[in-house]
């Protein structure tokens, strides 16, 4: 088990840093510079080249590539990431109070594509090819396709114009405020969860059909057991391990998309972040944020693999 983790652990750790160097040189060639972003398009003409150089000196933009990137590197390890061009706070600041409202709409989301799509792939498998098979596969496919943002306006919308009803703008900590905090997170976490959920039933279904022809769970069947049980402590148990593997990936999946969900619901937290970021060309935000979730998406998948390694023990000698 110990190895297993350290192979884990070198291998996600060479996929941060080759992340690293992809992010930095992908905000490094994109069109436009800073100091436009910075200054606007009238601004930046009015600086003389003598201002503009001193600027992008006090930026850390005017040294070669390797030497931004080995400083980026270094204030990480300080824990130094910098500060927005435009607002007063640091980029440090901004994930620690903007952070826990985009982790605890993942959480959220996560559990309740968990609670919809575990028992609408239970009743799928029981009966394939039924009714509530037809339309549960239906349901699952309907809101695959359906995209978060879009759904995420329709209830703004309809929550609007038939209740009155507008979510508070400003965030509010779950300790101090727990009511106005989900009245923020709850309906982004919905939004996401659903399209989760979808892929979760459809991962456990197939997961369960291929389980409940297996030779154990056809002899629990002979003793006698009702088929309820049989599903519940023999079959459900053995099909979760892919629905596990599949769960840690869309959380890396969720904390993407929440970018355009919070757009459209108003939530502050880190998706609403990295879009003004990315709309005001804001680099130091884009390329700290963009490594953050890097980090997260690598350690979700660890812990991941270890959590399936714990449970079958046959994948740590893989």
């Amino acid at each position: 088990m110990y190895s297993f983790l350290v192979r884990r652990l070198c291998f996600g750790v060479l996929t941060v840093v080759g992340v690293s160097i992809i992010v930095f040189m992908v905000l490094r060639i994109l069109p436009g510079d800073p100091l436009v972003a910075i200054f606007g398009p009238e601004g930046f003409t009015k600086l003389s080249e003598a201002e503009r150089a001193k600027y992008m000196a006090d930026l850390g933009l005017s040294d070669p590539l390797v030497v931004q990137y080995l400083h980026w590197m270094g204030d990480i390890v300080r824990g130094n990431l910098g500060r927005s061009f435009f607002r007063s706070e640091s980029v440090a600041e901004m994930i620690a109070r903007r952070g826990p409202l985009t982790a605890e709409i993942g959480l959220i989301a996560v559990l309740l594509s968990w609670v919809v799509g575990i028992p609408v792939a239970v009743v799928s498998a029981m009966k394939p090819n039924s009714l509530g098979d037809n339309v549960s596969r239906f349901l699952s496919i309907l809101f695959l396709a359906v995209p978060g943002f879009w759904l995420g306006m329709l209830i703004v919308l309809a929550s609007l114009f038939w209740f009155g009803y507008r979510a508070p703008m400003a965030g509010a900590s779950l300790l101090e405020d727990p009511w106005t905090n989900l009245q923020i997170v709850i309906w982004p976490a919905v939004v996401l969860g659903l399209g989760q959920g979808a892929y979760i039933a459809r991962m456990a279904r197939s997961s369960l059909l291929e389980v409940v022809r297996e030779d154990y769970v056809r002899t629990a069947r002979a003793k006698g057991l009702n088929s309820r049980l049989v599903i519940a402590f023999h079959a459900l148990p053995n099909a979760m391990l892919p629905v596990i593997t599949l769960s840690g990936i869309l959380l890396g999946f969720v904390l993407a998309g929440s970018i355009p969900v919070e757009r459209a619901f108003g939530t502050p937290g880190l998706g609403y972040a990295m879009y003004n970021a990315v709309r005001e060309r804001d680099v130091f935000v884009m390329q700290n944020l963009v490594f953050l979730y890097a980090i997260v998406f690598v350690a979700l998948n660890i812990l991941i693999d270890m959590t399936i390694a714990w449970l079958d023990p046959r994948i740590r000698y893989r």
